[in-house]
């Protein structure tokens, strides 16, 4: 496993991580070996026999080394085994302490990436300037393919009073950052399905073929349209 974080997203894990022992060693560390000033963190695990894991860690670091890069032992690695499955509860935290955060992610091959990395988080830390507002954006790379990569978007913006209008912030911001995926060759989504969410680009990425198939097979299965009407299709 592979994942690689944006010089945002690692400045936000580094805050996230406190300032306990071992997150004050890891800064002292960074700034006596001039790592930087936009650092990347770079996780990778491997499992499987030990000498597999050895071989394959210690070809890792070959690479990293050869790119200019730092390794700091397993530390981070295994907070952010302990920790991942409990991110999933700052939502709650955040929304009670006036925030709202959300995910959006998608697929683009390696050509691309790069540009919709930048597009994306640009994009979405200036969408709300119109009602001026701030957006924290910050983007992983949590699934690597020969091809391309993933890319994962983490936002977070300020509630505001009239709930109405902290849902068109949402929408504002899930349209820009759809339509910033689409217009870089981006798959609408990577892992968590489509829906009404993100119908409204499914045809820029199948196209009109694509969609003519899936009607088609909607006509011939459920003729009577009861299966999640509207959820793909209009």
């Amino acid at each position: 496993m592979v994942r690689l974080s944006t010089p945002i997203e690692t400045a936000t894990t580094l805050a996230l991580a406190g300032d306990g022992r071992g997150a004050r060693l890891l800064r002292g560390y960074l700034r006596i070996r001039r790592l930087g000033p936009d650092p990347c963190l770079l996780i990778v695990l491997v499992s499987g026999g030990e000498k597999i894991v050895e071989q394959s860690v210690h070809e890792a670091g070959s690479i990293v080394r050869r790119h200019g890069g730092l390794g700091v032992g397993g530390g981070p690695g295994r907070q952010w085994l302990r920790s991942r499955f409990r991110v999933p509860d700052l939502r709650d935290a955040l929304w009670a302490r006036g925030y709202a955060v959300d995910t959006v992610e998608t697929a683009v091959p390696w050509t691309e990436l790069p540009d919709l990395a930048a597009d994306l988080g640009r994009t979405l830390r200036h969408g709300l300037d119109d009602v001026g507002e701030r957006v924290h954006a910050f983007s992983h790379l949590s699934h690597v393919y020969p091809s391309g990569s993933s890319l994962y978007t983490t936002l977070v913006f300020r509630l505001a009073a009239d709930p109405d209008e902290t849902l068109e912030r949402w929408r504002l911001l899930k349209t820009s950052a759809s339509e910033t995926i689409v217009r870089h060759g981006g798959t609408i989504s990577h892992q968590h399905g489509v829906g009404r969410d993100h119908r409204p680009w499914l045809a820029a990425e199948k196209g009109e073929l694509g969609i003519d198939v899936l009607e088609a097979v909607q006509r011939r299965v459920d003729p009577d349209g009861i299966l999640n009407p509207g959820v793909l299709l209009p």
